[in-house]
């Protein structure tokens, strides 16, 4: 447990070096900041902070840097504060103007999640990204079975959410465009407004107990189903790279190449968002916490979007280990408010 001039020197230092990436000195925080005592106390307490693993000397006579376990340390504190605060520090005025921006463009769901990516990329100078409604998390609206060629069928699929999802199937050759037909009608009247997780559990229940019971029609119409419903649920939004190749953490090609190798891999971001998308708030993964190799350089702040109780999906900004953390915490909470609010309307 450190006492409060030790967190003061911790925070001083971690502050200084999100704002400058330069070792921070003990004289540097007694002209900066108010603490009340002599440089060489200071640098006596930094001492104290490196041997308890908070803070590392780059080389001999050099000022200290802010480790991982540092920023796990301020993060937290700022975790708690946020909460106590409700994070409404974020302007309402641009809240509500971003909410409204999105509510018209929320037909188109990429548009929507580009658009929710670009402004968080502008907005941070880090990578946003944004993970869409899962397609079986999602509300079904209609389908449409369109004969393609032979025994193939496109099978669009409607959400309420707004996702749309297409795939071709194979199905009996006997069947006609009016039996295709016939059998979306079945299922948009049976089925609309269900959960599709619902229906598939519904599906599966009907099937092993109301089987011998239904006829031809009825049941191409689920095998047609069960095969529109397999996605591969890899879909997410990231904005470009731009921003953040302004940062001095990207000054070398290497660290871009990391960041770009890690983006390209969206299977692992997926699966960590994923993991993350039922916890409540905001959370944030920092150097070496991350699961993801490429990215232990790097930090991310992530809060999942919800329609009611229902997690919808995930917003989230990547970032250098130094990221401006308050700042992050409040514009990811704030746009997964917004797209919470979107859905919810």
């Amino acid at each position: 447990m450190l006492d409060k001039r030790s967190k003061q020197v911790l925070y001083a230092v971690v502050q200084s070096y999100i704002e400058a990436p330069e070792p921070v000195g003990s004289r540097f925080i007694t002209k900066r900041f108010s603490m009340g005592c002599s440089s060489a106390t200071i640098r006596n307490i930094m001492a104290d902070l490196e041997d308890l693993g908070l803070l590392s000397q780059p080389h001999t006579s050099a000022g200290r840097i802010p480790t991982d376990k540092a920023y796990r340390f301020f993060v937290d504190s700022l975790l708690n504060a946020e909460k106590k605060s409700n994070y409404n520090d974020f302007p309402g005025e641009f809240m509500k103007h971003f909410t409204t921006k999105l509510d018209s463009v929320k037909s188109d769901i990429n548009e929507m999640f580009s658009e929710v990516t670009a402004t968080l990329s502008l907005m941070s100078n880090y990578v946003g990204i944004a993970v869409p409604p899962k397609p079986e998390k999602s509300t079904f609206k209609k389908i449409d079975l369109i004969r393609y060629r032979g025994a193939k069928v496109v099978a669009l699929l409607l959400t309420d959410e707004g996702v749309v999802k297409n795939k071709v199937l194979e199905v009996d050759p006997q069947l006609t465009q009016d039996d295709l037909n016939r059998i979306a009608d079945y299922l948009n009247e049976e089925y609309s407004g269900y959960l599709l997780d619902e229906i598939k559990g519904m599906l599966i229940g009907r099937i092993k107990h109301e089987k011998a019971v239904w006829d031809k029609l009825v049941a191409k119409a689920i095998e047609i189903y069960e095969q529109a419903l397999s996605f591969g649920g890899d879909d997410i939004f990231v904005s470009d790279l731009y921003d953040v190749m302004n940062l001095p953490d990207f000054s070398n090609m290497a660290r871009i190449k990391e960041l770009s190798r890690a983006i390209k891999d969206k299977h692992m971001i997926l699966k960590l968002l994923d993991e993350l998308m039922e916890a409540e708030g905001v959370r944030v993964v920092i150097g070496d916490e991350n699961p993801i190799e490429d990215l232990r350089h790097l930090s991310l702040v992530i809060s999942p979007y919800r329609e009611g109780d229902r997690p919808m999906g995930v917003i989230a900004l990547v970032g250098p280990t130094r990221m401006d953390y308050a700042k992050a915490i409040l514009m990811v909470d704030a746009m997964a408010r917004c797209v919470s609010k979107t859905f919810e309307r």
